[in-house]
């Protein structure tokens, strides 16, 4: 691997890759905010929506590792520049989009940005901080996802409910373009990880470990999103919700997801990334257990999305370190396929659950989800025996 060759700007850079994340995130969870709104503006069914959501978790999922491989050569200062900036561009021509059928194929390429830019954020972090700081830095970097559910999330859906769903998406081209400038500014140059060779490739689909651990990813974000990308229309058939109520809701997650990030951040060094990722499996299942209680009544479901909103974005950073802890030298292959397996869950939640609602089981999603979260922790659990009888480390 090649060295930075400015050592005392990793701080700044580690702060414009965090913000990059939060614009990424911001413009990923604008379709799940405004989905109500994108199905009456555009005369298609909620099922059919939600489908934006499919596509584009497929182009991520497909996407991160092909491009890890096409870009391994490439400055990531110059990279993740020209990253942002495509994603301005094609989310400033989503916000035009005059149909439905206009709009899938431009949302799919506008994801190839999220594809790109986060785990090639997380890979080259390595070479930004010493390798005692790697996992809480790793973790800083990914609060932008955080940050991006706390303000991100409840300001699409604001915007989507009071000016539309093109506002929403024109916001995120324009917060592009500003993360394009800072990350440009930041980030030293000379930061290239080692490319990704064929013999990388297949030791990384060797490892158990390794396998085991992006299995982890894949079943939990899959069971997040059979409800969590049909949160809106749930949320308006059970509680009555309004763009407003909507907004605050998604405020209240977000804020916790933050919190739960920050509290990983200073912890996961110590708890170790497999236990960490257990504990935020297990209060996301907590919450999709108790999940029927929140049709009580607005506080009833602020209460029990707690536990769910403190694991969501704290698992994706503590499986991140996991990888990286791993292997440091296979990190840019796991980060990709990691990021392809939070998209492909994305996809698969995505799919199912619009394909039970429109069997009219929407009040049942939280069951599927919670299946599928209780099976994650059953393979954390197995990936973490592997990674001992394998590397001999907690």
């Amino acid at each position: 691997m090649s060295t930075p060759s400015h050592h005392a700007r990793p701080p700044s850079a580690l702060w414009a890759l965090m913000t990059g994340n939060f614009v990424i995130g911001t413009g990923v969870m604008a379709v799940p905010g405004t989905l109500t709104d994108i199905s009456q503006s555009l005369n298609v069914s909620i099922p059919q929506a939600g489908q934006l959501i499919t596509a584009a978790a497929i182009m991520m999922g497909l996407g991160a590792p092909l491009f890890a491989t096409l870009v391994a050569g490439w400055d990531r200062r110059r990279l993740l520049t020209l990253t942002l900036l495509w994603y301005a561009l094609l989310m400033g021509l989503s916000a035009l989009a005059p149909s439905y059928l206009s709009l899938l194929p431009l949302r799919v390429l506008a994801v190839v940005a999220p594809a790109v830019f986060t785990p090639q954020a997380a890979a080259c972090i390595g070479l930004l901080v010493p390798e005692a700081q790697r996992g809480r830095a790793i973790s800083f970097v990914f609060l932008g996802w955080s940050v991006a559910s706390v303000l991100g999330m409840p300001l699409s859906a604001w915007i989507g409910g009071v000016l539309g769903w093109r506002w929403a998406f024109a916001l995120v081209a324009v917060l592009a373009v500003g993360s394009a400038a800072w990350v440009w500014r930041a980030m030293p140059d000379g930061v290239r990880p080692a490319a990704l060779s064929r013999a990388a490739w297949g030791q990384t689909l060797g490892s158990a470990p390794l396998v085991l651990a992006l299995g982890v990813t894949l079943l939990s974000a899959f069971g997040q999103f059979i409800l969590f990308a049909y949160f809106a229309p749930y949320l308006q058939q059970t509680l009555s919700a309004s763009a407003a109520v909507l907004s605050m809701l998604f405020l209240w997650f977000g804020a916790f997801g933050l919190f739960g990030n920050i509290a990983l951040t200073r912890w996961v060094d110590r708890l170790g990334a497999p236990r960490a990722v257990q504990i935020s499996l297990l209060l996301m299942a907590t919450s999709l257990m108790f999940w029927p209680l929140g049709h009580a009544g607005l506080v009833a479901q602020a209460l029990v999305m707690v536990p769910w909103a403190l694991g969501c974005f704290a698992s994706n950073s503590a499986q991140q370190a996991r990888l990286v802890h791993l292997s440091p030298v296979l990190a840019p292959a796991s980060v990709a396929l990691n990021t392809s397996a939070i998209y492909a869950g994305q996809g698969l939640g995505a799919a199912l659950g619009g394909a039970l609602i429109a069997q009219g089981h929407m009040l049942r999603l939280h069951w599927v989800g919670l299946a599928l979260m209780l099976l994650a922790m059953g393979l954390s659990a197995r990936a973490s025996k592997a990674q001992k009888r394998s590397y001999g480390i907690r």
